[in-house]
């Protein structure tokens, strides 16, 4: 019960983001905001999708539990689905699940991308490892961990070079890490 529940939770919340992504999407390309990216991103909502069908079949059909390190689990979800909100809030009508750039559009850099470039990306790695250790789906968190890995190293180059072609998205974040901050730039400051 506890399982179907949090799935059930996470797959509302996916679906919440996804109705204002689409909603994000009309009004920016109503301001004349240009899509790049379409060629990787079936891919990507494939991986998505087939992380949960996955991680949901793992744990009935493989007799999963809940994880005796469920608590530090937990605490560690809903860190990122704070840090989650963060991140989409920050970005406002300019967040998206697609790489849809306005261009002149002045970057956005507040909340955590004050800090790092990438957080949504960053908080999606940890999900796809910490919500299937909720429940012990290791062989759920490998692959997508690794084929997360892999549609990464093809959307961020993709959304950065669209970014830096049509804002200026060099010049605001030249010293800043993808996914750490960068401390000796900090240090010299």
């Amino acid at each position: 019960m506890v399982f179907l529940v949090f799935v059930g939770l996470i797959i509302f919340q996916r679906i919440t983001e996804l109705v204002i992504a689409r909603k994000n999407e009309v009004w920016m390309k109503d301001q004349g905001a240009i899509e790049f990216g379409q060629g990787h991103y079936p891919a990507m909502v494939s991986i998505h999708t087939a992380f949960f069908i996955s991680f949901i079949l793992e744990v009935i059909l493989l007799g999963k539990n809940l994880s005796d390190y469920w608590p530090v689990l937990l605490a560690l979800f809903i860190f990122t689905q704070a840090m989650r909100v963060w991140a989409l809030t920050s970005l406002g009508r300019f967040w998206n699940t697609k790489i849809i750039i306005l261009p002149g559009a002045n970057v956005v850099k507040k909340g955590p991308y004050k800090i790092i470039k990438h957080p949504n990306y960053l908080i999606v790695a940890i999900e796809l490892i910490v919500i299937p250790l909720m429940f012990n789906a290791y062989i759920t968190m490998a692959v997508f961990t690794l084929l997360n890995i892999l549609i990464l190293s093809i959307r961020i180059p993709a959304e950065e070079k669209a970014l830096s072609e049509l804002t200026k998205y060099e010049t605001e974040f030249t010293n800043q890490g993808r996914f750490v901050p960068n401390l000796l730039n900090k240090c010299d400051n």
